[in-house]
């Protein structure tokens, strides 16, 4: 989710913040970089620990930060689910969701990539998820649409939607262990030399531009609240961002004084959603909103969910089968794959920047590999917890290290606490759920678009002057929203004669995402290039770009590869060991190499620099 801006230390605005002052210039014991006299370097690199209440204050911004897609999901979600009239089953999906991703977040930080990256749902396994949900067998009885015929109790529409919720968690179960393979074998490094902007930017893009018929539906419920917190949204995260506002904080040396915060900039959208929602109920307690369900406009209310925040319990605790036992859908399974390999993609680019902006020196190859073996492992759990989801890396969290000039792994995992803490209250659910349609149509309208233009921001570094390079996006892209259009209105069409093979080709032609990716790298892949050398190969394919970053990034990192070590002295009792090296994911400290390529002696390709950290909430 995105930003068209790409978020760096050099583009950042600066968080101030009492504590910066008194770190600037200065060198604190411990730490690895307050030596730098350099402004964009952080103030707190990875392995430092700010003070306790810095930690809190910055690991509750992070997680209102990442709130706005980790509520989106399970909202969006319920829809094929046939849960539009289940509020209360809505905010069990919700708590699900945190407390998983905040289980996940603290096993990336401790035992994964060890950077501070927050782990949450992705809108990458949300598309083939609806895909499967809209084939003719998984379509939502018409009952389950009509709020006077749902009885969210009933054994009946409880089969009807938890048999659904079981086929996606197995699929998504089984599909992550393509994610674990790929990560802890080391094979990620080997598959990413072949994927550049060129897949990548229509992968991404389609993501976004998938999900716009849903959007365009809670838009419509009322258009007046929806372009309400459009515009709020817009204003506070392009115009007013740069505006601090003054709060209060204490030091010894200032004693109590005030302090520069810049809450416009740090979470646009959950102002503009508060403002919006406060609106609606004004409209709603004066009866402006009508309160007939058959009359425009109804869906602002902030009533029409009932008494859910009565109904939900105080305290939850999510578990792993909570549903039932899951079923596994072959066609399913192929869907979520094609997620999985997006998801994955944007991961790597993600690592690299939050590695830059942390402090850290670019991640190496066993550091990589074993973040995406335990991204997959992650979405293995968020499956079997029940998410209908799986886990990825959060483009607007890393964005966040940026504003904040706070790069410790510390904060991410007391956020992670934060997290699995909010999951278990239910009542915290519950409320996110009576958020009124329009108004989550117009966060929407943001999020997706933003979505939609970092798959775009890609280009940036490709020669868009190359009829090849234009050829290969925009038939990637128009073929992506052509087939699955077609498909959609006509499945009788796609018949071999066994109902399996029908399933499998029904679900991957009808994600975009998949289309325009797959499209994408066949096309790059085998199209030569007017310059046919391996460096104008590379020049005009952006390849040679984001080498030449890479080589930046590790100019202005600071600290060692031991960042990536195993904690709690493991890897200096493997270090012993050799077979250690054959390891893809383990660090061998008897090979601390800088990782360069063994073909031109430059820091190895990294094609997803910045994938979708492009995309991090300028908002």
């Amino acid at each position: 989710m995105a930003s068209g801006k790409g978020i760096n230390g050099r583009d950042s605005l600066e968080f101030e913040m009492d504590v910066n002052d008194q770190q600037r210039g200065k060198k604190k014991h411990g730490s690895s970089c307050e030596t730098e006299e350099d402004r964009n370097k952080p103030t707190y690199c990875v392995t430092d620990v700010p003070p306790w209440y810095l930690c809190i204050f910055l690991a509750i911004q992070h997680y209102l930060t990442s709130f706005g897609a980790m509520t989106s999901i399970p909202l969006i979600l319920s829809e094929g689910l046939c849960l539009q009239h289940d509020s209360l089953t809505q905010s069990q999906l919700i708590n699900t969701i945190f407390f998983s991703s905040g289980l996940i977040t603290m096993l990336q930080v401790t035992f994964g990539i060890r950077l501070p990256i927050l782990q949450g749902g992705t809108f990458a396994l949300l598309t083939p998820a609806m895909a499967m949900l809209s084939m003719p067998e998984w379509k939502c009885p018409a009952w389950t649409q009509n709020a006077s015929l749902v009885n969210t109790s009933s054994p009946l529409f409880i089969e009807v939607w938890q048999t659904r919720m079981r086929t996606l968690q197995g699929s998504i179960m089984v599909a992550s262990l393509l994610q674990i393979l790929i990560g802890f074998s080391g094979l990620i490094g080997f598959l990413m030399r072949f994927v550049g902007p060129l897949t990548i930017a229509p992968t991404v893009s389609l993501i976004g531009l998938s999900l716009y018929e849903s959007v365009g539906a809670k838009v419509g419920s009322h258009w007046g609240i929806s372009a309400m917190t459009t515009v709020l949204i817009i204003l506070f995260s392009q115009y007013l961002r740069r505006i601090p506002i003054p709060v209060p904080a204490y030091s010894k040396a200032k004693k109590l004084h005030t302090s520069k915060l810049y809450i416009f900039q740090i979470m646009p959208i959950l102002l503009g959603i508060a403002v919006s929602w406060l609106v609606c109920y004004l409209l709603t307690i004066t009866d402006v909103l009508p309160s007939d369900p058959d009359q425009y406009g109804h869906l602002a209310r902030t009533d029409v969910k009932g008494d859910v925040l009565n109904q939900a319990s105080w305290f939850t605790l999510p578990y792993p089968g909570q549903w039932g036992m899951p079923a596994v859908s072959l066609a399913g399974v192929f869907g979520m794959m094609a997620g999985i390999v997006c998801s994955m993609a944007e991961s790597v680019g993600d690592y690299h920047a939050c590695a830059r902006l942390s402090g850290a020196p670019p991640p190496p190859k066993h550091a990589i590999s074993r973040g995406i073996g335990v991204e997959g492992l992650g979405s293995l759990l968020a499956g079997a917890f029940g998410t209908g989801n799986g886990t990825t890396s959060f483009s607007e969290n890393v964005a966040a290290l940026g504003i904040t000039k706070v790069g410790s792994r510390m904060v991410i995992l007391v956020s992670g606490v934060l997290m699995i803490l909010m999951g278990m209250l239910g009542k915290i659910g519950a409320i996110f759920t009576t958020i009124p349609t329009p108004v989550m149509g117009g966060m929407f309208l943001i999020m997706f678009g933003v979505i939609t233009a970092a798959g775009v921001s890609n280009l940036q570094s490709t020669d868009m002057n190359s009829s090849r390079n234009i050829f290969v996006f925009g038939f990637s892209m128009f073929s992506a929203l052509v087939i699955p259009n077609f498909i959609m209105k006509n499945p009788d069409l796609l018949q071999t004669g066994v109902k399996e093979v029908d399933q499998v080709l029904r679900i991957l032609l009808t994600t975009n995402m998949f289309v325009g990716g797959v499209l994408g790298f066949f096309l790059d892949n085998t199209i030569p290039v007017f310059n046919a050398t391996a460096l104008g190969t590379k020049r005009e394919r952006g390849l040679l770009t984001w080498d030449k970053v890479d080589l930046e990034d590790s100019i202005y990192a600071v600290g060692t590869e031991e960042v990536y070590d195993l904690p709690f002295g493991i890897t200096s009792r493997l270090s012993s060991q050799s077979w250690v090296r054959y390891v893809p994911f383990c660090p061998w400290k008897g090979n601390r190499s800088k990782y360069r390529s063994e073909d031109n002696n430059t820091p190895q390709e990294q094609p997803l620099r910045g994938t979708v950290v492009n995309a991090e909430l300028a908002l």
